[in-house]
């Protein structure tokens, strides 16, 4: 189905929306745009055409876009439809399987860490209001940085001046405003504090923000003697390690099989564990960390996807006198937009993602 015959076929499912009596609209659009889809997008297609009909539908533009989702997937040629941000309508197309994850992989390979990002909060400008504390403040940094990759535009405000520590260790901007967090749109942050006397400054950056990050806010932190180790520690008992030597592993990946004349390519991957369905999730879990105000479940979903991606890492380089083949190609791709989801995931909590380690 070409992009021509796409926005027919949508332009007479709304017509057909409008004949059963679910649309009240008086004008019908003379044609639907459809494109690739934008950031935070999915499938092969996108459409805004719900978000142009819910004015004159009376009807919020999610209701409308479930409505068309429903006659579209009765159409020939169509295999899937996802309704994403305020209403747009992602459209996938025949072609199998393993086509729909090749392209998932492509699209992710295209977007790069910005994979995920949207429009679905612009003009939004939600205010943020952290206490005077150490926790408070990191993940109020992280919630805003989540929230700008959806469009929103946070302002945010501080009991009282960011301390040194907390800018050159932490990654705190220095020039956050003090406030009181009073508006009628204020969001105070208020996690469990850092217990006293613990300190999360020695641990460095990475390891800070990633201590303080992953524990969902209402959970105390385990910082202080007898836990600092493990947060440091090179090992798989530590999540963050697992998180940045996965990514690692793909950016070497990458160079040995740069080394022997071969470049990835997405295609079929069988098998490919739960790693293909987590990339697939990766925007979901941005807008839910972004609407909750919930770093801890980006931390958790990054862990998630380095853990499913560590089997099939071993199968991506030819073993021995073995020749690259499209398997190869195609594993190599897909540990390539692992690699990506985990190095972006990774710079929206504040936190490194090294090439070695």
């Amino acid at each position: 189905m070409t992009p021509v015959e796409l926005s027919r076929t949508v332009l007479h499912a709304v017509r057909r929306a409008v004949d059963a009596g679910e649309l009240a609209v008086a004008v019908l659009p003379e044609r639907v745009v459809v494109a690739p889809p934008g950031p935070g997008g999915c499938g092969d297609y996108a459409t805004n055409v719900a978000l142009q009909l819910a004015r004159p539908a009376g009807q919020p533009a999610p209701r409308v876009a479930a409505l068309l989702r429903t006659r579209l997937l009765r159409t020939d040629g169509i295999s899937d439809v996802v309704v994403t941000g305020p209403g747009f309508l992602n459209i996938s197309l025949d072609g199998g399987a393993d086509a729909r994850l090749a392209r998932l992989v492509r699209d992710i390979l295209r977007a790069g860490p910005r994979y995920g990002y949207s429009d679905t909060l612009a003009g939004q400008a939600p205010e943020l209001h952290a206490a005077h504390d150490a926790r408070a403040v990191v993940l109020m940094d992280a919630v805003a940085r989540v929230l700008r990759s959806q469009g929103a535009r946070p302002r945010l405000t501080c009991a009282g001046p960011p301390e040194d520590a907390w800018v050159r260790i932490l990654g705190i901007p220095s020039d956050i405003p003090v406030g009181t967090g009073t508006g009628t749109r204020s969001d105070t942050l208020r996690p469990v504090p850092v217990p006293a006397p613990a300190d999360p400054a020695p641990l460095g950056r990475d390891a800070a923000r990633w201590a303080l990050l992953r524990p969902a806010p209402h959970d105390r932190p385990h910082l202080g003697p007898g836990h600092d180790d493990a947060h440091l520690a090179q090992r798989e008992t530590n999540p963050l390690f697992r998180v940045r030597y996965a990514h690692a592993r793909t950016r070497a990946l990458l160079r040995n099989a740069a080394d022997l004349g071969f470049t990835p390519e997405p295609g079929p991957v069988a098998p490919h564990g739960d790693v293909l369905p987590l990339l697939a999730d990766h925007p979901r879990v941005l807008t839910a960390t972004a609407a909750h105000r919930a770093p801890d479940r980006l931390a958790r979903h990054l862990v998630a996807v380095a853990d499913a991606l560590a089997p099939l890492l071993p199968s991506v380089l030819p073993l021995g006198d073995e020749k690259p083949s499209a398997a190869h190609r195609a594993r190599l791709a897909l540990a390539e937009a692992a690699g990506t989801v985990l190095a972006g995931g990774l710079t929206l909590l504040g936190i490194d993602a090294p090439d070695h380690l």
